[in-house]
């Protein structure tokens, strides 16, 4: 599987990137529910910081992005559990599979390239940053010396001298 599938199917979830359980379940080849089985037999080993579980507003947000079965039609009845990237790694010690294990190096590359778009992102957006700023200061003297300009242009105030007979007091 390459590794821009995977990426698109990583999500950005409470400020970490996750996959869900459906997605991992269908790239390791088991249906989803007994890849829960597996999490829920092993449970300590999937502390907070590996997996969490998507609240009703989450899945309902999910659901209407990424056109997941809606509960009552065939779909879910539980919420997605979904997975960070030592989440996805302890997956492939609990399903102890020879797919789990290549789909993993496969996912946990995805994850790393990822992580340096991302880091490659920052600093291209630290560089727009420094170019607007130097666009606004550069706009500023730039307009300054134009109305200058204008001004310039415009030459003194003309003064005029009145018509008719001038009288000294």
């Amino acid at each position: 599987m390459p590794v821009g599938l995977i990426e698109r199917r990583i999500y950005l979830i409470r400020g970490q990137k996750v996959m869900l359980d459906s997605d991992l379940a269908e790239i390791y080849g088991v249906p989803t529910f007994r890849l829960n089985e597996a999490v829920k037999r092993n449970r300590k080993r999937f502390p907070s910081d590996f997996m969490l579980q998507l609240n009703r507003e989450e899945a309902e947000f999910l659901t209407s992005q990424i056109a997941m079965s809606k509960a009552g039609r065939g779909g879910r009845r539980t919420l997605p559990y979904a997975f960070t990237e030592h989440g996805v790694a302890m997956l492939a010690s609990v399903l102890n599979s020879d797919r789990a294990a290549q789909m993993n190096i496969v996912i946990i590359r995805a994850f790393v390239k990822l992580r340096e778009v991302v880091a490659s992102h920052k600093e291209l957006a630290r560089k727009v940053s420094r170019l607007d700023a130097t666009q606004k200061r550069q706009g500023s003297i730039i307009l300054a010396v134009v109305e200058e300009i204008k001004r310039l242009q415009q030459g003194p105030p003309a003064t005029r001298r009145r018509i008719g007979f001038v009288a000294d007091n």
